[in-house]
């Protein structure tokens, strides 16, 4: 079993240096939390998408602290991490402190709803701001273009599909109409036992 190591008594947290692994560690991981994110926009739309269970409370806060904030716009990163922009966003957060995980860890946000995450429009914010922008603009439909632009893409390649090889096209419509008719059948009124 590893010894727990003390933190020394004139350890000073403000003048720390970050030791490199940990701070690749941490950049995997708000990778990894932008991709997931990114991957269940593709699949379901942000007007149906709810992030965490308090995001009612937490878009109504965000408006009524944040009502400049239009997050149809590009996010102004510097008016954000500006000191009057930060103390604001810490008395917001500080809210969710002991409500939602990870609240104030360092995540990965576009700063246009209407972009991919790209080295240009990916920002590093904290975890209740991207909560709060991101759950504005889902709310607002903002994000829906996503899951529209895959659904778009996929129905392009079966109808290519289709051209290139039309009997597999005429099998695959036929045997949609066949399933529901053959589940109605499995499913409708009481079992004869």
């Amino acid at each position: 079993m590893a010894a727990v190591q003390r933190v020394p008594a004139n350890f000073d947290p403000k003048n720390a240096q970050n030791h490199q692994d940990i701070e690749r560690q941490f950049a995997v991981k708000a990778v990894l939390h932008a991709q997931t994110y990114w991957n269940i926009l593709e699949k379901v739309k942000g007007s149906e998408l709810r992030l965490t269970k308090l995001d009612q409370e937490i878009y109504e806060h965000f408006q009524k602290d944040f009502p400049e904030v239009d997050v149809s716009k590009i996010v102004d990163e510097k008016a954000m991490k500006s000191k009057e922009g930060k103390e604001r966003w810490r008395k917001f957060m500080q809210a969710y402190e002991k409500r939602v995980e990870d609240f104030s860890f360092g995540t990965l946000m576009r700063n246009d709803s209407k972009a991919e995450y790209t080295e240009t429009t990916t920002i590093f914010v904290q975890r209740m701001q991207f909560y709060a922008i991101e759950i504005a603009r889902n709310k607002l439909g903002l994000n829906d273009w996503i899951k529209e632009t895959v659904d778009k893409e996929e129905a392009k390649k079966a109808e290519e599909e289709a051209k290139k090889n039309p009997k597999m096209a005429i099998k695959a419509a036929s045997t949609e109409e066949e399933a529901p008719a053959e589940n109605a059948e499995k499913t409708d009124g009481p079992s004869s036992s």
